[in-house]
């Protein structure tokens, strides 16, 4: 298999088609495109052009971005898990994956990460936070 290499290139010297493919894909990923004929549409590129580059032009993510993994011991009870995520909505944190183990012993643990760019309170305030909500019995943050 080819090893594939990558290039980090200022989006200012690039052919406009590949920044329109990268606003096609944010389209559809957003939900504002309901399909591919509209989203290239909207951004002003033929089809042929969208799919031929659509797997080879990718947005670069900021260094730096302050993605934590918590880690957490919940009470297997309706409502719960709810009340954590809306903690995290409050706050401004955005919850990237969700692991949840089945329940056991009334105790399910859930691993959960989320990029804290946008947190306005410390992640000790926010994990206090957190344990100020009945049903969660413990949490972490690595």
């Amino acid at each position: 298999m080819e090893k594939e290499n990558f290039l980090i290139v200022n989006s200012k010297i690039l052919p406009e088609v590949f920044l329109k493919v990268v606003s096609a894909k944010q389209l559809l990923s957003e939900g504002i495109a309901p399909n591919t004929s509209k989203a290239v549409k909207m951004v002003g590129i033929s089809r042929s052009a969208f799919y031929k580059y659509k797997d080879y032009v990718f947005r670069f993510e900021k260094e730096g971005q302050n993605i934590l993994t918590f880690t957490a011991l919940l009470s297997d009870k309706a409502g719960v898990f709810s009340a954590m995520a809306n903690v995290f909505y409050e706050v401004g944190a955005n919850i990237i994956t969700v692991n949840q183990s089945t329940p056991v012993d009334g105790t399910a643990k859930v691993v959960l990460t989320a990029n804290t760019d946008n947190v306005s309170i410390s992640v000790d305030e926010l994990i206090a936070k957190l344990k100020k909500n009945q049903g969660i019995i413990g949490i972490k943050a690595e």
